[in-house]
This record gives structure tokens, sequence and C-alpha cells, in this order.
């Protein structure tokens, strides 16, 4: 049975979609089969893998208002092992629209159940916000990932989040655990970032990965080719690092490091 993974910050550009979609792809290089649920309207794990919106039948949109299966959700991408249900903006009304379900903090949760045994990780990609679609995803997962980039204002509000956590891991998902936070746009030319870092080290009662991923253009440029980092430019340093980081969430959670000798799948 696979491990749902939240990839959660309510501050935006963080590297959260970065980290959710260049996770997927060297979990892949590593023989993993992904899921990556996109619950942010902006779509944008859903665009990083070059998938076309606007040509989708069903999207996590349908997904939540009960319109499609889970099933028929799902899209297969060009990546090997990897696979996406999609988001497009319908999905900023999805919030409104199941206001009064009895069970609308337990939708994401009930639909994963269904295939959480066909995935050995399903990654959800939040929204910037603490809303009912983030509040569906950590009720829903095992345990969440952090992003935290590398700057005074991102500081402030990681403790929101976890206290966030701990009312969701009270009242709808009591197994939910923080798999740590990953420091992202490490730049290695000022101060500001280490001391962000040691500040962390000092203060947060957390997990904290060991790599850190650093600030990077070609991070940066890869969505716009549809493309992971590793696939855009493979030998670069954000590319190495996100492996790094992979194999640790690997370890971390008892799996061997064999590689897929196949990246793309056929067409």
């Amino acid at each position: 049975m696979g491990k749902i993974i939240s990839i959660t910050n309510q501050k935006g550009g963080v590297g959260k979609t970065a980290t959710t979609v260049s996770l997927a792809a060297c979990l892949a290089e590593y023989n993993m089969n992904v899921l990556i649920v996109d619950v942010d309207p902006q779509g944008n794990s859903t665009t990083s893998l070059g998938i076309d919106k606007d040509e989708q039948e069903a999207s996590s949109y349908e997904l939540f208002t009960g319109k499609s299966e889970v099933s028929e959700c799902i899209v297969q991408t060009r990546f090997a092992g990897i696979d996406i249900i999609p988001s497009t903006l319908d999905l900023a009304g999805a919030e409104v629209e199941v206001v009064e379900f009895d069970d609308r903090n337990f939708i994401l949760d009930k639909a994963l159940a269904a295939i959480k045994d066909q995935y050995d990780f399903i990654l959800i990609d939040c929204p910037p916000s603490l809303n009912t679609l983030t509040c569906n995803a950590l009720t829903a997962s095992d345990s969440v990932i952090i992003p935290l980039q590398c700057e005074f204002l991102a500081l402030e509000g990681l403790k929101q989040l976890l206290d966030t956590i701990e009312i969701i891991k009270d009242r709808t998902n009591e197994k939910l655990q923080v798999d740590g936070v990953l420091f992202t746009m490490y730049d290695n030319r000022t101060n500001l970032s280490a001391q962000v870092v040691e500040n962390v080290y000092n203060n947060l009662n957390q997990k904290i990965f060991r790599t850190v991923i650093p600030r990077a253009v070609r991070l940066a440029e890869a969505p716009s080719y549809g493309m992971p980092i590793t696939f855009y430019d493979k030998r670069s340093s954000a590319a190495q690092s996100y492996r790094d980081f992979a194999v640790e969430v690997l370890r971390q959670n008892g799996k061997k490091l064999v590689k897929r000798k196949k990246l793309l799948r056929k067409k």
C-alpha cells in the first residue's frame, strides 16, 4: 500500500510545486510508481508535467464535487512511473460547492483509499492557503513535507501551519505526521539563507531534511517546458539536490534504491 504525502505551506512561492514534481520524478527514477494529486486551482503541477488543463475531461474539481470517480480523473504522463490527477481553475469553486456536504473534509480521503495500493507514493500538491482543499489533503495524508524558502518572511506562517496540522490530528486524522521541513531556494551568496537555516534548526522542534535545495534559474525555467528539472537539465545542481532528497525520502520509508531503466513512456 502506498504512502500519501501532502506537500504544503500556506505561503506561496516557497517551491511547493517544484518540490512535488521534482520529488515525483526522482522517486520514479528509483522505480517507484507515483501519483501526483493537484489540488491547487492554479494547476501548476499539471502544467509542469506538460498536461494541457483545457483538454481534461475530469480533474480534481470533478473528483471533489462527485461528478467523476477517482479512476476517471487519473491522467498518465509521458514520464514513466508518474500519473497525475490534474487541476483546473474550476477547482477554485469547489470549496463553495461542497460546503454543505457532511463529509466535506473526507472527500479526498475516501477517493484515494480506493487507489492507494496502486502506487508507492501519492504526493498531494496543496494550495497556498489553509482552506477546505488543504484540510482534505491533510486528512487524506499519512504525512506532510513542508518546503521552506530560505527567507525571513517564510518563517512567519510556519507556526500557523504546524498548529493547523495539530488541529487536523485532533479532529480528522490522528495518524498524520510531519516527515520534515525541506529548505528551498537556498542562496549561498547571502548571509540571510544561512541565518534562516540556523534559526529553524535552533527553534523548530521538527525533523529537518539534510538536503538543501538551491535557488536555480533552470529550476524556474523547467515548468514552461512541461518537464521536471531532472529531464530539463538532469545534471544541474537542483536536479542532483532533488535526487538526494528523494533518497532521503526512500530511506525514511524503507524503500530499496533500484534505478528505473527507461524514464519515458513509449508513445
